[in-house]
Formats: C-alpha cells, structure tokens, sequence
C-alpha cells in the first residue's frame, strides 16, 4: 500500500489546513495510521496515530487540541485538520502505516516502513 499526502500549503499564524493522505495499492481498512512530521535539522516527530476502526487516536502534546486526526473508510484515506497554526507546525508532514506508541506515549512508526513518499510541505508564517 502507498500512501500520498496532500493539503498542505502557506498560512497564516493562527490559520487552518487540511491535510489529505490518499492510499493506494490496497487497503488501508485493518492498519493503524499516523501523521508524521519533520521540520529542517529536526528529527522526525509523530504527531497523530488513529487506530483500524477510528475509535482510539492519539496526538502529540505539541499538536493536542489543536489537530484532529480522521479516516474515511469508504474512501480509503486520512485525514488531519490543523487549527490554531504556529510557525513552529512548519514541516513537511507524511502519512504512514501501523503507527504505534511507545510506553512513554510517544507516536513512532513501523520500524520497517520505509515509503514515506514525498509528503506535503506546510509553512506557517508569523
């Protein structure tokens, strides 16, 4: 299965997007699915993680309450809406599979996945 995220684009401090994540190649029903993140000379940071049925989601405390993590199954893709914008959000932001957390309630992804794909930039100005 790959996944493509989308959406992303230039606001404005305090501002919203919407960020797609398209699956193709299979389906993305019966995993776990994340959203990634990774700002210039930052490591990767795991910002949302939803389960199979979309009962259970997580974030990270620098996106909670601010970000809302959603999966539509009938087309076969994510979502992350992103309110309340701050120039620190900006990074280009991937989905993923089989998202999971650590017994510290930190988001990490597979460690064997490996198509990250390109994913969407998102820049927030102040």
């Amino acid at each position: 299965v790959q996944l493509q995220a989308s959406g992303g684009g230039l606001v404005q401090a305090g501002g919203s997007l919407r960020l797609s994540c398209t699956a193709s190649g299979g389906t993305i029903d019966y995993h776990a699915l994340g959203w990634f993140r990774q700002a210039p000379g930052k490591e990767r940071e795991g910002i949302s993680c939803i389960s199979p049925a979309g009962r259970s989601t997580h974030y990270a405390d620098s996106v909670k309450g601010r970000f809302t993590v959603s999966r539509d199954v009938a087309k076969n893709s994510l979502y992350l809406q992103m309110n309340s914008l701050k120039p620190e959000d900006t990074a280009i932001y991937y989905c993923a599979l089989d998202c999971s957390l650590t017994h510290e309630s930190v988001i990490v992804p597979d460690s064997n996945y490996d198509s990250w794909g390109q994913g969407t930039q998102v820049t927030v100005s102040s």
